[in-house]
């Protein structure tokens, strides 16, 4: 009889064994100052781990141009951050390509030294957050999440958690972590046309959103500080396109030379956006201009000031 039962005690050992390798772990400390930017990474089932980026972004604020207004009002609420004070979850929207991303990476760059991290979280494992709340509650460096490219559709199990970490747990987060998400959707869900029949008109002529609409703004509003961006006009484009090519070194007569084929390039991309500049900025500093005066223009060339559709 004892033996059958020592068979059963370690084959029911053998099987938590098993079991606790495929349970969800939290994720362990990561050597904090091997990097001031750390990925949240699963590592197969119910594992997860913090890996410091090796080689982050070197993107710097005095890099961004056409968005002053933008850059001064995120960088305040990162300073207020970084120096103790009280400072707002940040949900940063708009025109794709026009910057949201690369003023975050900028703002770590600019205070990293003073503290600052960021721990960049895919939209899959935001049901973790929780977790990762409680992994740097106590250390003294001020963290920002990172959420890049935001949105939700209905019914995903991250949707909950992020709004329950800004502003509905009875679990007070710490004071050392804020949220800094990007999104194409100002209220990060599919909005949809049928939606506009839920909204309810009292006698005064006042307008109330329905149940749905309210659910849908209600992630949204829980972020406490908004910044909008919006596609750039023509010359605003040609300042970015300029900047970057400086950036690269290119010399101020090549800049000039470079705008109707930033021009035409934007066109054949169909957008003006920041990100459309740099990468113009990348292929035009990368090539061999020894031959470009020899090259008479090309009737065909649309000229720039007819490409302010573009």
């Amino acid at each position: 009889m004892d033996e059958r039962l020592e068979h059963l005690v370690a084959h029911a050992e053998r099987l938590l064994t098993r079991l606790e390798a495929v349970l969800p772990h939290a994720p362990k400390a990561p050597d904090w100052n091997a990097s001031v930017a750390f990925r949240y990474r699963r590592r197969g089932v119910g594992s997860a781990v913090l890996e410091p980026v090796r080689h982050v972004a070197t993107i710097r604020l005095h890099n961004l141009k056409e968005i002053d207004a933008q850059m001064e009002r995120l960088q305040r609420n990162t300073e207020q951050f970084v120096s103790g004070r009280p400072a707002n979850n940040v949900l940063l929207t708009g025109a794709r390509g026009t910057g949201k991303s690369s003023l975050i990476k900028a703002c770590l760059n600019e205070y990293g030294e003073r503290g600052l991290r960021l721990i960049e979280v895919d939209k899959a494992d935001l049901i973790e957050l929780p977790d990762l709340v409680e992994l740097v509650a106590n250390r003294p460096e001020r963290f920002i999440v990172f959420c890049d490219d935001l949105s939700f559709d209905e019914g995903e199990p991250g949707y909950k958690a992020l709004k329950s970490v800004l502003d509905g747990s009875v679990a007070a987060t710490s004071d050392n972590l804020l949220i800094y998400a990007t999104s194409n959707r100002r209220h990060l869900l599919p909005e949809y046309m049928k939606e506009n029949l839920t909204y309810k008109h009292t006698d005064d002529g006042e307008v109330h959103p329905g149940e749905v609409v309210e659910e849908k703004i209600s992630l949204s509003e829980r972020f406490g500080l908004w910044i909008s961006f919006y596609p750039f006009s023509q010359q605003e484009y040609l300042a970015i396109v300029a900047q970057w090519l400086r950036t690269f070194d290119v010399d101020e007569a090549a800049v000039q030379r470079a705008q109707k084929a930033s021009l035409v390039w934007a066109l054949e991309r169909g957008s003006r956006s920041g990100r459309v500049a740099y990468q113009f900025a990348r292929d035009w500093a990368g090539r061999d201009h020894s031959k470009d005066e020899a090259l008479p223009p090309s009737p065909d060339s649309p000229a720039p000031d007819g490409l302010d559709h573009a």
